[in-house]
């Protein structure tokens, strides 16, 4: 007869916590090179505009391209590594570089036509603006007399 270990909080065991393990164990066993980089992004509204702001730090103008298309707005670009000195030994390499793909849904009530970027000390902000029908109006009411 074979000898097994008892676990007394195996039947409590949560499927998505087992997902969650394995997702983190893979996260630290995969090579650095292998893990997509995604930069961070905000999204507010205004009552002229939707604005999305994307960190792009040592991301070259060049290196960036923004599309709108069927109701998209999509951001790909590249962060290049610095080139290797022989001289300098890394003792840490945390920052990701490659290639980066970011896609977002915008509501008809955007005007694409009107859409604009602007990048400055490693911030991309796209602006796309509200068509005029999408704007909020007030209505005075009047009172009958």
């Amino acid at each position: 007869m074979a000898i097994t270990k008892y676990d007394p909080l195996a039947s409590f065991e949560l499927p998505s916590l087992r997902l969650f393990q394995d997702a983190i164990n893979r996260l630290f066993s995969e090579p650095v090179t292998a893990r997509p980089w995604a930069p961070p992004v905000d999204i507010m509204e205004t009552d002229e505009a939707l604005i999305v702001k994307a960190d792009l730090p040592d991301v070259d103008l060049k290196d960036i391209d923004i599309q709108i298309e069927n109701g998209t707005l999509t951001l790909k670009g590249e962060r290049k590594f610095e080139k290797e000195d022989k001289r300098v030994g890394y003792h840490r390499v945390e920052r990701a570089y490659g290639s980066f793909v970011r896609c977002f849904s915008i509501p008809d009530t955007v005007d694409p036509e009107k859409v604009r970027a602007e990048y400055k000390n490693g911030v991309l902000t796209v602006t796309l603006p509200k068509k005029e029908v999408a704007k909020p109006r007030s209505i005075k009411v009047e009172v009958a007399k």
